[in-house]
């Protein structure tokens, strides 16, 4: 699927939370100001359906806009995409970085390895 601006994000985040989606202004008022205009949002929608992650059901004169792409899926596709272009498609490079940046602690990484030594059980 193709990237998203950070502003198509943003609606995105704001829609997954709607069990039946939601209207240009439903999104709008859960933004964080400072908010887009009205209709450079609509536009947005518009291009969040082009791309394939909301659907536009029209009821009346508005159109409704539903996620098609779940949070959980939007993630994976976006740290897989990271890690293929910038760890050598390597997550251990990626905790790597962040342990030798200091991002991580040697508790978190001992965590991350008991997740990992229970979903080996399942």
């Amino acid at each position: 699927m193709e990237r998203l601006t950070q502003p198509e994000e943003d609606a995105l985040r704001v829609l997954w939370p709607l069990p039946a989606g939601g209207f240009v202004k439903d999104v709008l008022d859960q933004l964080p100001e400072p908010r887009p205009p009205y209709t450079t949002l609509a536009s947005t929608l518009r291009n969040l359906e082009r791309k394939g992650y909301v659907r536009a059901e029209k009821l009346g004169n508005s159109y409704r806009f539903v996620p098609v792409v779940t949070a959980d899926d939007y993630q994976r596709r976006s740290l897989g995409t990271l890690v293929k272009q910038h760890f050598q498609n390597s997550y251990k490079e990626l905790v790597s970085f962040f342990a030798q940046d200091n991002k991580i602690s040697a508790a978190e990484l001992q965590e991350i390895i008991k997740l990992i030594e229970s979903k080996k059980e399942d």
